[in-house]
């Protein structure tokens, strides 16, 4: 029992300090590859090829100076960061990195295997939003104020799309259990997936804009709006309590690209399917759809970047109009053909 414990306490304690660092490099990812986008180099100086710049900015934001302004709610002022970045961290619990690997009964790439743990994941990001809610209304500044109450609109719009956009890809894998759902995808590689033998390719195209929204990036970015709101909604925050919405938002990017994966890419199944043999001992064949995986989910960070990069932001009538007359009625077309199909081959 106590190495059952100690074994899931330093689980828990590694996959965080992972999930820190790829926060940190995301961030750094995002500036090198904008920077290249725009004809420039982005950082270079911190450390080599600028590699040291992610440590670098987090003493920086360590270091400064943590202000609260006068005439702030104080509770809700300071709780604020914290539901949002605790609701980024608390959802990757649930996500499986590879397949199942037990040593003395602790599965060493997922955190907890839950029944309904696609329900869980949706249910704890959907959290987030009060986060981002309570900041702009406990500020005491207009700016804030309007950033939080377009994020509370527009996460509530694009949530209802998202969480539709999913039905089918349950349906098809007849549970809610996230390895259940990547177990159905590994048998003829990519013709498995579910974009592809599952014809969820619509499906797949309203998560990936409705994911867009609910982590408020480019072009969807309007709760923060710098050139209409200064900030919008952490106008007011400084130093560790401005840098734990950068580090929810960027963590949130990651747990999108995670889900993305296990539902529609095969999760952390090779996209050959079975017809390369097995090769390797077994450390190799643990370790393999481990990097199946993260390569899968950095490709969503590329194409996270890449249309920031390129895209300008959504008028606001725009982006509401968009979720509600666009998104919702082709997730729900896209329930009733996938009910239909699979009512007439099964």
């Amino acid at each position: 029992m106590l190495i059952f414990v100690l074994l899931s306490l330093l689980k828990v304690a590694v996959i965080t300090v992972v999930l820190l660092t790829a926060v940190a490099y995301t961030v750094l990812l995002e500036r090198k590859v904008v920077g290249r986008l725009q004809n420039r180099w982005g950082p270079t100086r911190v450390g080599p090829f600028g590699l040291l710049q992610p440590l670098a900015d987090g003493i920086k934001l360590f270091l400064k100076e943590d202000m609260i302004p006068t005439g702030v709610y104080k509770p809700l002022y300071l709780l604020a960061p914290v539901i949002a970045l605790a609701c980024a961290l608390t959802s990757i619990s649930v996500i499986p990195f590879g397949n199942t690997l037990r040593f003395h009964g602790v599965d060493l790439f997922q955190i907890a295997d839950l029944n309904v743990g696609l329900l869980v994941l949706l249910a704890v990001t959907s959290v987030g939003v009060y986060g981002i809610a309570l900041s702009g209304w406990s500020s005491n500044n207009k700016y804030s104020l309007m950033g939080s109450v377009r994020s509370t609109a527009q996460m509530i719009s694009y949530e209802l799309a998202l969480g539709l956009s999913l039905v089918g890809v349950v349906l098809r894998a007849g549970s809610l259990r996230l390895r259940d759902i990547v177990n159905i995808q590994n048998t003829h590689g990519l013709l498995s997936w579910n974009i592809f033998g599952g014809f969820q390719f619509v499906a797949f195209f309203i998560y990936l804009i409705a994911a867009y929204a609910e982590t408020n990036r480019t072009p969807f970015d309007l709760p923060e709006a710098e050139t209409e709101l200064t900030g919008g909604y952490h106008t007011e925050y400084s130093s560790m309590k401005f840098a734990m919405f950068f580090m929810a938002e960027y963590a949130n990017m990651i747990t999108v690209g995670c889900v993305a994966t296990l539902l529609f890419l095969g999760g952390w199944s090779s996209p050959f399917g079975h017809l390369l043999p097995a090769f390797g001992g077994p450390v190799v064949l643990a370790i393999l759809p481990v990097f199946w995986f993260v390569a899968k989910v950095f490709f969503f960070l590329f194409l996270y970047i890449w249309v920031r990069g390129t895209l300008p932001r959504f008028r606001y009538d725009q982006l509401m109009g968009f979720g509600w007359k666009v998104l919702l009625p082709l997730a729900l077309a896209n329930i009733v053909v996938t009910s239909f199909v699979l009512a007439v081959h099964g």
